[in-house]
């Protein structure tokens, strides 16, 4: 996804980096989708400006709408026209090249990459730092100038002294 200096008043670019055999998606990569047209009513393609970028939409949205596009196609208007007859008119052929382009993408998949199973977020790393070695006591022993030092002392003796001042 690209986003231009436009962004949020023009939609972003969305486009597939391996080829992907989808009635909705140009042999280039680039997805035909209504919600990353540019905004307005478009008389040409029938489209409603409900239907296209609004600065109201963001990346979840395109997201969400790409999902769905790619699990339902819409073969009405598609951006490759073999594709969209394929599907239409021999889904077992088109279904054997979506699991073609799936099984090739998994060869780009890190090997320590773990697949989300939740929409939670995933718990922050445990710490490899020991914690016991935090709350042993030091071997030295340090002064922090606290009410412990010998000053204080000499500080009761003052309080002392003030509130004998305040009886007289």
């Amino acid at each position: 996804m690209t986003f231009t200096e436009e962004y949020p008043y023009q939609p972003p670019t969305f486009r597939f980096l391996l080829p992907i055999y989808h009635p909705n998606i140009y042999p280039d990569g680039k997805l035909c989708i209504s919600i990353l047209h540019n905004p307005g009513d478009d008389i040409t393609s029938g489209e409603q400006a409900s239907e296209r970028w609004s600065p109201l939409q963001g990346v979840e949205s395109v997201l969400r709408s790409v999902l769905l596009l790619l699990d339902d196609p819409e073969i009405n208007s598609p951006a490759n026209v073999d594709a969209s007859v394929c599907y239409r008119d021999d889904r077992p052929t088109y279904d054997k090249r979506a699991k073609e382009t799936v099984e090739k993408s998994k060869g780009d998949i890190p090997s320590d990459f773990v697949m989300p199973t939740t929409l939670e977020p995933p718990p922050p790393p445990k710490s490899t730092d020991d914690d016991a070695e935090f709350w042993a006591e030091s071997e030295d022993e340090l002064d922090f100038g606290g009410s412990d030092t010998d000053d204080m002392a000499d500080f009761d003796d003052d309080a002392e002294d003030d509130s004998d001042d305040d009886k007289n």
